[in-house]
């Protein structure tokens, strides 16, 4: 899959649920081919912003998109990551501040 098909396939499963690419289509695209890179490394879909154990169970909670992103979003309107966002955060009705690591330490 290249990124094209990769960034309309997560689109297309995200924006009905709320959550929206961040409006930086430059970032977004990076944090994609991110994606795709751990796809090949990993064989999953791992967090392009944290460090994986390169072991699909250890790292379930950071395979995109993470265990982090609904509360990152509804706290921050961006994930840790700044791949999904509200849509509030796109249109620049909040703030974009920064967004802390949830991931316990003892998981990375």
């Amino acid at each position: 899959m290249d990124l094209e098909q990769l960034y309309r396939q997560l689109k297309t499963l995200n924006e009905p649920k709320g959550y929206y690419f961040n409006r930086n289509d430059v970032q977004t695209r990076f944090l994609i081919r991110g994606l795709i890179t751990n796809r090949a490394r990993y064989g999953y879909l791992c967090c392009p912003c944290r460090p994986a154990k390169e072991d699909r169970k250890a790292d379930r909670d950071i395979i995109c998109p993470c265990a982090y992103r609904e509360p990152d979003v509804l706290e921050y309107g961006s994930c840790y990551c700044g791949l999904y966002v509200s849509s509030a955060w796109n249109d620049g009705a909040i703030e974009h501040r920064f967004v802390p690591e949830r991931r316990p330490v003892e998981k990375c």
